[in-house]
């Protein structure tokens, strides 16, 4: 008798109609959009705006990219966050590049306050893809932050030549404010990721 692999050993393609399902137009449920602050998320509205780009520079078309973030004011839509976020911010959000023209992951949300006071404001960025078996783990931080970026724990303990891998680009678009975070998944700019 021979056996079938399985999908949790084989690589995709259930990003798209598993965890992205309204995003590619399949009539299934899913628990995150693209959505992060939700309707009432309080906070500066902005935009999170890249693509995740192979070795040699191509945007990826079947990757995904979720995020999760603190509120404005630095508090997790999270039952272990006992100080409590903004009401009917969502916090999590999960978005497909394959929809996109240009193979983008797109995020609407609020800038994150600082968690603890020490930390600079950052989002954390998971990204999924053909033949990547383990997720991969990076940061976010904002270009505008330049002070507490600078304080940072974790930022700091880059090498200081890699970090602007990490640091996400402020400019005003005719949506308003965009931060664009481009995750190179290898080569001479590769972003820094971290293993959890």
């Amino acid at each position: 008798m021979t056996r079938k692999q399985t999908p949790s050993q084989t690589v995709g393609p259930f990003f798209a109609y598993g965890l992205a399902a309204r995003q590619y137009h399949y009539r299934f449920s899913q628990i995150a959009t693209a959505d992060v602050a939700g309707p009432d998320g309080a906070g500066e509205r902005i935009r999170i705006v890249g693509r995740v780009l192979d070795g040699g520079g191509t945007p990826v078309p079947d990757a995904l990219v979720e995020i999760w973030q603190a509120d404005s004011r630095g508090r997790y839509a999270h039952p272990a966050d006992t100080r409590g976020s903004n009401t009917g911010f969502v916090g999590f959000g999960r978005m497909g590049t394959g929809t996109d023209r240009e193979n983008r992951f797109i995020f609407e949300t609020v800038k994150p306050g600082s968690v603890d006071g020490v930390s600079a404001p950052h989002v954390t960025v998971v990204v999924m893809m053909r033949g990547l078996l383990v997720h991969a783990y990076t940061r976010l931080y904002f270009a505008d932050e330049a002070a507490a970026n600078a304080a940072d724990p974790v930022l700091s303990s880059v090498p200081e030549r890699r970090r602007r891998t990490l640091i996400a680009e402020r400019r005003e678009s005719e949506r308003g404010v965009e931060y664009r975070f481009d995750i190179r998944m290898q080569g001479d700019r590769e972003t820094v990721f971290f293993d959890l």
